[in-house]
This record gives structure tokens, C-alpha cells and sequence, in this order.
């Protein structure tokens, strides 16, 4: 990665981040005493000269201070080194902010780096067409989706609170000001410091689901909803600008999802009303942003008959719409006669507050006959209020008003194609063995099978397969089954009721989690049929069936399970109803967990392009949806390397990317930040959409192959083979308590056991990170280096270096693993292995451990040629040394709360002891990032 930063920026970071910390000092000073900030200074002190030159008495004046804290004194530790990283974190969100409006400034004719315009360029540049332009942008769709996985482990109250603070930074640092004014903003920002202060670090309650999808709006409603019609309009610039004379037309490419009230999977409290009330609440925050647009609309659109005419397709759309409104019509007669444009935004703008109406108050019920207001009074679809937007548009470019039309209504009918009436998709998830079950029974009950669960995969597809070709139902209206069943099925029925009756636009897509065969896909599509979702005899098809394809041996056989559906007549009709797409899943996450991180990037990669392969063979075109997470545990790093990497030619122009946890707050906090990281990622599908198609050398698959194999070894024989290896981990990490920390409604296993297949992957992931392993982000990667240099000598780390330098994909692979070796620290990892109770145990399970972490460093650092990690992101390894002393202290304080919490969990300030513990396991994420 290249260094963008010059001597300015740093230099205003730094003092940025003195000022932040200065204030903070003199806030805990003032908030907490003053001997509460000398003992955090003297702990701060004592954590930096650890890691410039540890001494064993420095070690044991640690421990010592740190042992004769009160649970009191802890917590005011522990919030003041919180503090300051949530500002340390907000600094260099800012810095980023001022590199690119400095390179801006300095360059103005020249595209930024990875931006829409140097996308373009390039295109331009290598002699790709407009036409092939336009045919790639007509089915074009790239889809970030919110997820439900809230390893985000702030408050929305917190969030609010750093954004004041960056403003009134901002206001420092980026205006004249003069000495009152500087006094204010320097003034508004320890007063905003003094509210992070004394608010709460982290949820006293656990959030409903409800409150999760609040909480992803927030970032539609402080930002996406403002900046999408801007970056439509760098597109359309910069396709003007390098493709002169030709006319494009650009669709909606760039849309959201949310998982939030959708995603099911383990999470027993989303419920059919849950999804009901979540798709309610979106499309009340998606009409409610286009009434306040088509309210100043109107204000901007004073253009009077008596001095330019309308067309006759407007005047007709306002006659129609008086004759449904008398008594607006008799209002507007005496308030606006000449001005129709005004008449025509106060009907918009009473559609949609009916809409509104509607949307809060009308009472689902599957089956019925819907009993709808008149058509006309309100909007179902966005599809139709962009033809009331796109009358107004066509009236003004007749008659003169073509530079008001390219203006604010442009971008109003820009955030109504993206963002519908619904503001994001709502995917639905649930798991495979969900709906097994649930089949089963409803088979039973119907003589169809006695014991479909006994089936073999082949006798399971023809069985589906056949029933969903018939005509008749298998489930009657009145549900009798277990209450697991019956769930599943009413969760079909709510998707059914919303599209008829609420939301038609809101949900078009339905996971299947841990697919396996055939049979876990139309065991779901078959349950649409019954609701009425899929009806091919009418030509009906409501529902995109995607697989998600999660462990090492799922993500191998992925393309044979869809070949497998496509050679049924019946699926090729569901695919043919849904537009000869189909979407399909790769999961990062468990397949780390199956088979560690080296074998799962290869899985991966494999997959996609077995797909790929498959698409063109079949003629379809696949949408692969990409199951990241925030660690590199669960395929984080950086978007726009990341679907660069990807097989040429998996990509294509169709895309989906799940944003979860703290990368959600880190790329969309700020609204210049999240257009810089939207930007990145159009970037990168339009590169890789017209990539060549041409498969690194044998030598390289052979070599990645044999990387794989060692490292899955490897690893799974610690997790999966060590028998005293959960244990360890259950000790040696905070994985009870993160259990019960309130960052998500969902709970942290799927099955109240103790194996690591039944445990989630979020805190899998996230307790390795607190406890500073970061095991899931590389081990079995120095192993399986080691080996290949070992047989192959010289040739084979020669041979490394080439596919480093010369191979996105592994490049990208060994990056993110530098990046997460570097946050590890063995030191303080072996503090947390000391809470393990069998000694033996810890020091086993512990030196394998560290023995690899020092084997994959020395690797890395020997294929990639550098002195130490990171030596090509030095922004990067910069900010991971600044947070190292402050993250330590931390540690230190987590592992001695743990130790007491365990030793007597039930004891006198249990509540006290648990909360503290809560707070650290905070404050570790925001020093660490990328946790979970």
C-alpha cells in the first residue's frame, strides 16, 4: 500500500491527538480526581517503557500496581484508556479526511487513486468501448449489505458524541477563526468529551433487534441518503469526460441491503412480527427522507405558467390527481394557481405521507383478500413515484428547464431508484436444518414421507423436486406443527404478506446457511411455493434462492450442488422467473473456523472460480454475495484490494459484500469517509468487471495447494485435535464474558454445547483478538511456509516471492495476515494463558501457539521481503505501534478482573467486577479494530 500521507497531515495528526488526549487528561482530572490521572499516567508511562525496554522489575511493578487496584480504580482506568482511543480512532478517521481533500487541492486535474473517475480512465486507457460500458453498467449491481453481526461494541450515544467532536475540530482546524471562536471550539469539544466521559462505554441492556436495525439506519439517515446522487454524478461525469458524444444510461448499480430483522439464523428473537416491524420501520425512514426532498423541491420550483408553459403529460397528471384530492385540489386553486410544479410536489408529498400511513398502520394478514386504498392514493413501489418525479422532469426539459431539471430533482429520482420506498433489500436467513426439520414434519403430516430426514441426498431432491412441481398444497391454512415449524412456515407467509400488502420491493432474496446439497435449496423453495411465493403455473417467482456455502468441504463441492438443482426443470423455471440469475454465498467466516485461514482463502478462491466456470457453461449469470467480517478471521482487510483479488473474471459486474460490526462505523461514521470507501468499491468492480480472464501459472496453483493442505493440518490438529485445546481456549480468552456482553441480540453459540462447530464465528474471532492471540487471522500459515522453503529451498522462496509480488490474491492473502500478526502479542497473550487452570495444559497449548506465530513472522517477512511487518503500509504499522502501549495496559488490567471474577463468580461486587470486565473488553476493541 502506498504511503499517501505527507509532513502536513502527520504533523496535524499528531498535534490533533495531543489535543484530544490533553483535553481528555484534563477532563479525567476534573471527572475523577487528580489522583485517578496520576495512576493512569504512571500505568501509561510504565506500559511504554515496557515495550522500548523490558526489565523484570519494570514487569513486577506492573503486576503489582495492577493487582492492589479496587474494581472502582479499574473502571476509571480502564474508561480513560477507552477514551482516549475512541479519539484516537476519530484522529485518524480525520486524517484521512484531510489526505484526500489535500490531494485534492494539489491535484485538481488528476482522478484520485481508486476512484470512479480512475476507473473510467483505465477503461478508457485499455480501449474498452462505450458500448461495452453501457452493456456492463445495464445489469450492473453492487450491494453492500448492514449485517447482523454487531461486533460494534460502542453506543449510537457514542458514535453521536465523537461526530460532534470531529465538527468542532474541524471548525479548529479548517477555518479563521478568531481568538472567541477558537475558544468555542476548543471549548465544544471538552465539553463533548466531558459527555463521552459520563456516559456509559457500553449497553447496560441488551439491544432488541429493533434496535439493531435503528442502529444501521443511522448511517443511511446521517449520510448514504445525502451522498449517493453525488457519487452517481462523478460516474456520469466521468464517463462524459473520457467517452465524448456517447449518451449512457446508468441504472441503479450501487444499492443496500440490511440483514438486520431478516437474518433468523440462531437468533431466535427475529420472529415473523420482528421482520414485519423492521420492514415497516424501513420504509418509514426511506418515505420519510423523500417527503422532506420533494418539500424543498417545491420550494426550488417557483416556475409560474403565467411565464413558462407545462407539459400536457404534467397538467393531465395534475387533473388526475385533483380529481383524487378534491379538497387539496381547492386549497392549491387559492394558494398556488400558477405555479403547477409546486400543485404537483404537494400531491407527491400527500402520497406519501398516505404511504407513511399505511406503512405504521395497516394490519398484515397472510391469505386474505387484501383490501389496499384506491390505487393512486398511495405508492407500493418507488417505481411509481419516480413516474410522478420523472413527469416533472420531462415537463421541465420541454420548456426550457433543463438546468433545473439536472439539478436537485435529478438527485431526488437518483435516492428514489436506489433507495426505493424501502431504503435497503431485506435478505432472510435461516439454517439448512431448519428447514429440514421442518420439512419432515410437514411430509409426515401430509402421508407424503414417513421419514424424510432418513433419505438419502438423491432420494431427498426428487422427492422436493416432485412436490414442488405439483399443484397441490402441502400445508393447510391452519398450522399444526411443532412451534419450530410452524415459525418457518409463518416466516414464508410474512415474506408473502409484505410483498402484497406493505413493502412489494423489500425482500427478493432468502440464505440458506450451511448449504450442503441440492435438497437444503428446494427444501426452501418448495416452503415458497406453499406461501404463494413461487408459482410457476402464473409466471411467479418473488424470491432469489441463495445457497451460502460455508465450511472447506461445502465450499468445494458448491458448483456440483448447483448443477445438480440447474439440471431439474423446475429449478431452470425459478431461475428463467428470476431472470436467469442466480445468487449464491461463500462464507469467510466458518470456513476459517473449519479449516484456518490459509486453506479458507484458497477454498474461496477455488470456489469462485469453479462458479464462474459454471455460469458461463450454463448461461446464467451469478451474483456471488461475499460473507465478510471485520477481522481478517472472517475475510476483513481492505474492500478494493479484496475484490481485486478475486478470480479474474468472478466478478463480473454483479456483487454483493455483507459490511459488518466496527467496519461499519470505521467506513461509514463520517460521510466523507463513506463515499471514499464507496468509491473504492465502484472502483474495483468496474476494474474487475473487464479483467482477462487468465489463470495464474500451475506453479502457483500447485504451491497455494500444498500451502493449503499444510496449513489445514496444522491447524485443525490444534483446534480441532488437541484434546485439551477448548479448555484453553474457554480460560484463556474472554469468551464467557464476551458472551454476555450487550453489543447483539444474538446469542454467541447456535446450540448450547461446548464444541467450536456450534460456536459462532463472531466471537470465535472476537475473543482471540482480546486475548491478543489473533489465532484465527494466520496460524498454520508459518507452518505451511515452512514447509514449502524446507522441500524446496531457495526455488521454493523464490518461487513465494514471485506469486507475492506478482499475484493480487496472494498478496492480499499474506497482507492481511501481516496486519493481524502484528497485533498480536505473545506476551500478553501468555498473560491470559496463566488464567488457565491446569498448568501443563496452558504451557502445551500455549508454546505451539507462539512457536507458530514466530514461524509465520519470520516467513512472511522472508517472502515478502521486508525488515518487519507492515513495511509497505507504513501509515498502517504506525498506527498499530502508537495503540500497542495503551492497548497493553488494558490487557493487563482485563486478564487481573478475569482472574477474580473466576475465583469467585458469585463473591460480594460480582455486578461491579462483571461490568468493569465489560468496559475492557470495549476498550480492547477500539484499541485493536478490525476485532470481529
Amino acid at each position: 500500500m502506498t504511503n499517501h500521507t505527507t509532513p502536513d497531515t502527520r504533523d496535524r495528526l499528531s498535534a490533533t491527538i495531543r489535543f484530544l488526549g490533553d483535553t481528555l487528561g484534563s477532563v479525567i482530572r476534573e471527572q475523577a480526581g487528580k489522583p485517578a490521572y496520576d495512576l493512569e499516567e504512571r500505568i501509561r508511562t510504565l506500559a511504554k517503557d515496557l515495550r522500548a525496554d523490558e526489565r523484570p522489575e519494570q514487569l513486577a511493578q506492573m503486576h503489582a500496581i495492577i493487582a492492589a487496584l479496587s474494581t472502582a480504580e479499574a473502571r476509571n482506568l480502564i474508561k480513560a484508556f477507552s477514551s482516549y482511543f475512541a479519539l484516537v480512532n476519530l484522529s485518524e478517521q480525520m486524517q484521512r479526511l484531510w489526505v484526500l481533500r489535500d490531494r485534492a487541492v494539489s491535484q485538481p486535474n488528476v482522478p484520485r487513486s481508486e476512484s470512479i473517475a480512475a476507473a473510467v480512465a483505465e477503461l478508457r486507457a485499455r480501449g474498452i468501448g462505450a458500448e461495452a460500458v453501457q452493456q456492463w453498467l445495464d445489469s450492473a449491481c453492487i450491494l453492500p449489505v448492514f449485517t447482523a453481526h454487531p461486533t460494534e461494541a460502542r453506543r449510537r450515544t457514542t458514535i453521536e458524541t465523537l461526530r460532534r467532536i470531529a465538527a468542532a475540530v474541524e471548525r479548529r482546524e479548517g477555518e479563521q477563526l478568531s481568538p472567541f471562536e477558537q475558544q468555542r471550539a476548543n471549548q465544544q469539544v471538552r465539553e463533548e468529551i466531558i459527555t463521552l466521559w459520563q456516559s456509559d462505554e457500553v449497553r447496560v441492556v441488551k439491544p432488541s433487534v429493533i434496535d439493531e436495525v435503528k442502529n444501521g439506519l443511522f448511517y443511511f439517515e446521517t449520510g448514504l441518503f445525502d451522498l449517493i446522487p453525488a457519487l452517481y454524478r462523478e460516474l456520469d461525469t466521468a464517463l462524459t469526460a473520457h467517452y465524448a458524444g456517447h449518451h449512457f444510461h446508468i441504472p441503479p448499480l450501487l444499492r443496500f441491503g440490511v440483514w438486520m430483522g431478516g437474518d433468523r439464523d440462531g437468533n431466535p428473537f427475529v420472529t415473523p412480527p420482528v421482520t414485519i416491524d423492521t420492514v415497516r420501520l424501513l420504509r418509514q425512514t426511506a418515505i420519510r427522507w423523500h417527503t422532506a426532498g420533494v418539500e424543498g423541491l417545491s420550494r426550488r420550483l417557483g416556475q409560474s405558467t403565467r411565464q413558462v408553459p407545462i407539459g400536457d403529460e404534467l397538467a393531465a397528471s395534475i387533473a388526475e390527481d385533483a380529481l383524487r384530492f378534491p379538497a387539496i385540489a381547492e386549497l392549491l386553486a387559492r394558494r398556488n394557481p400558477y405555479e403547477l410544479y409546486r400543485q404537483k410536489c404537494t400531491y407527491i408529498c400527500e402520497k406519501l405521507l398516505r404511504s407513511r400511513v399505511h406503512a405504521t398502520e395497516y394490519s398484515l394478514r397472510w391469505g386474505a383478500t387484501v383490501s389496499l386504498p384506491p390505487a393512486g392514493t398511495i405508492y407500493m413501489r418507488g417505481d411509481e413515484l419516480l413516474a410522478d418525479l420523472r413527469v416533472m422532469e420531462r415537463s421541465l426539459r420541454a420548456n426550457a428547464g433543463a438546468a433545473v431539471a439536472d439539478g436537485e430533482l435529478t438527485d431526488l429520482i437518483r435516492r428514489v431508484e436506489v433507495f426505493g420506498l424501502h431504503a435497503a433489500t431485506l435478505d432472510i436467513r435461516q439454517h439448512s436444518e431448519r428447514h429440514e426439520s421442518t420439512i419432515a414434519e410437514v411430509l409426515a403430516a401430509a402421508g407424503v414421507c414417513a421419514d424424510y430426514v432418513a433419505l438419502s441426498e438423491a432420494e431427498r431432491t426428487a422427492l422436493l423436486a416432485r412436490e414442488i412441481a405439483a399443484s397441490r398444497p402441502l400445508i393447510p391454512s391452519r398450522l399444526s406443527y411443532s412451534p419450530q415449524s410452524n415459525e418457518i412456515v409463518e416466516t414464508f407467509r410474512a415474506i408473502a404478506a409484505i410483498g402484497e400488502q406493505l413493502a412489494p420491493d423489500a425482500i427478493d432474496t432468502y440464505i440458506i446457511s450451511m448449504t450442503r446439497g441440492p435438497s437444503d435449496i428446494l427444501a426452501a423453495l418448495l416452503l415458497a411455493k406453499e406461501a404463494g411465493l413461487f408459482d410457476p403455473a402464473r409466471g411467479v417467482s418473488r424470491l432469489n434462492i441463495a445457497p451460502l456455502f460455508e465450511t472447506g468441504s461445502d465450499l468445494a463441492n458448491c458448483d456440483t450442488v448447483i448443477q445438480d438443482c440447474f439440471d431439474l426443470p423446475i429449478y431452470r423455471e425459478q431461475l428463467r422467473l428470476r431472470g436467469q440469475t442466480q445468487e449464491i454465498m461463500i462464507g469467510y467466516s466458518d470456513s476459517n473456523k473449519d479449516v484456518g485461514f490459509v486453506a479458507a482463502n484458497w477454498a474461496l478462491y477455488q470456489a469462485q472460480r469453479k462458479l464462474r466456470d459454471l455460469g458461463e457453461r450454463l448461461d446464467i449469470t451469478l451474483r456471488l454475495f461475499h460473507g465478510r467480517g471485520g477481522s481478517i478471521g472472517r475475510g476483513g482487510g481492505p474492500a478494493n484490494n479484496a475484490i481485486l483479488a478475486q478470480p479474474p473474471g468472478s466478478v463480473g459486474n454483479q456483487i454483493k459484500i455483507t459490511e459488518q460490526g466496527e467496519v461499519i462505523s470505521d467506513r461509514y461514521g463520517m460521510p466523507t469517509l463513506a463515499h471514499r470507501h464507496l468509491e473504492q468499491v465502484v472502483n474495483a468492480v468496474l476494474r474487475a468487471g473487464f479483467q482477462l480472464v487468465q489463470p495464474p501459472p500451475p506453479a502457483w496453483e500447485r504451491m497455494l495447494e500444498r500451502l493449503a493442505t499444510d496449513a489445514r493440518t496444522h491447524y485443525r490438529d490444534l483446534v480441532y485435535g488437541e484434546p485439551d485445546f477448548i479448555p484453553y481456549f474457554r480460560s484463556a480468552t474472554p469468551i464467557a464474558e464476551i458472551s454476555r456482553l450487550n453489543i447483539g441480540s444474538r446469542p454467541a453459540s447456535r446450540r448450547n454445547t461446548e464444541r467450536i462447530e456450534d460456536l459462532r464465528a463472531i466471537p470465535w474471532v472476537f475473543s482471540w483478538m482480546q486475548s491478543r492471540h489473533t489465532l484465527p487471522g494466520w496460524y498454520g500459515l508459518g507452518t505451511a511456509l515452512d514447509r514449502a522453503v524446507q522441500i524446496d529451498g531457495d526455488d521454493g522462496l523464490r518461487l513465494l516471492q514471485q506469486m507475492y509480488t506478482e499475484w493480487p490474491f496472494f498478496r492480499a492473502t499474506l497482507d492481511n495476515a501481516q496486519m493481524i500478526l502484528g497485533k498480536a502479542d505473545m506476551y500478553i497473550a501468555e498473560r491470559y494463558a496463566e488464567l488457565v487452570p491446569e498448568r501443563a495444559v496452558a504451557e502445551r497449548v500455549f508454546q505451539q501457539i507462539s512457536s507458530e506465530h514466530q514461524r509465520a513472522v519470520r516467513l512472511v517477512l522472508a517472502v515478502t521481503k521486508s525488515e518487519h511487518l507492515l513495511a509497505s503500509s507504513p501509515v498502517l504499522w504506525k498506527s498499530i505501534l502508537r495503540r500497542n502501549p495503551y492497548v497493553d495496559p488494558l490487557s493487563y488490567i482485563q486478564v487481573e478482573l478475569l482472574r477474580r471474577l473466576r475465583a469467585a463468580p458469585t463473591a460480594a461486587g460480582h455486578e461491579e467486577l462483571e461490568d468493569a470486565i465489560l468496559l475492557s473488553i470495549s476498550g480492547i476493541a477500539a484499541g485493536l479494530k478490525n476485532t470481529g
